[in-house]
């Protein structure tokens, strides 16, 4: 592993203290970790395998990617404070993104050691899954999976709730400025 992989394997893991403590939800809420994955993803992907068992094994990593992604917005608190969208991680939805992302740098550490090599080598030759790439391609796609879903089950349950708020403001308006007319 470069120095560079150790950075945004770290940097991915670490980005959960960030998410701990509450935040007003904004555009860096979103861009902050969407351009972290999209920097993994311009620097790991290079086309994508397909001979054998490859796609099989992408397309089940990054399954697991999108159900990590989905509980892990779920999790997640959202709610509005002074007519403001706030998320804060809790600690399954913290312990579940340190969990997917410590696994996928004990892999890529693992993998790049003697016997894990050996160990990979036969199970992907037993699987035929035919490069090493697959594997990569594998970890990156679960990781952009997590990422894209988590913050979209955060962003949909935010709108949902601003919507709510937005309505209930609009009918408490309203409801009062009835009031206000009977009692005249």
């Amino acid at each position: 592993m470069t120095t560079t992989d150790w950075i945004i394997d770290i940097a991915l893991v670490l980005i959960v203290f960030r998410q701990l403590r509450e935040e007003r939800i904004s555009k860096a809420t979103f861009i902050v970790p969407l351009a972290m994955i999209t920097f993994a993803a311009k620097n790991y992907l290079h086309g994508i395998p397909t001979a054998g068992n490859d796609l099989v094994l992408i397309a089940l990593m990054t399954g697991v990617g999108v159900v990590f992604g989905l509980f892990g917005g779920l999790l997640t608190r959202v709610r509005t404070l002074q007519g403001h969208v706030h998320i804060k991680a809790t600690a399954g939805a913290a312990a579940l993104w340190v969990a997917s992302m410590g696994f996928r740098l004990g892999f890529a550490v693992w993998s790049t050691h003697p016997s894990g090599q050996a160990h990979l080598t036969s199970f992907s030759a037993a699987h035929q899954i035919t490069s090493g790439q697959a594997w990569v391609d594998a970890l990156i796609l679960m990781a952009f999976g997590e990422v894209v879903v988590r913050l979209g089950t955060i962003g949909i349950r935010a709108l949902i709730l601003s919507s709510r708020g937005s309505r209930t403001g609009a009918r408490t308006q309203t409801e009062t400025g009835a009031r206000a007319l009977v009692t005249r």
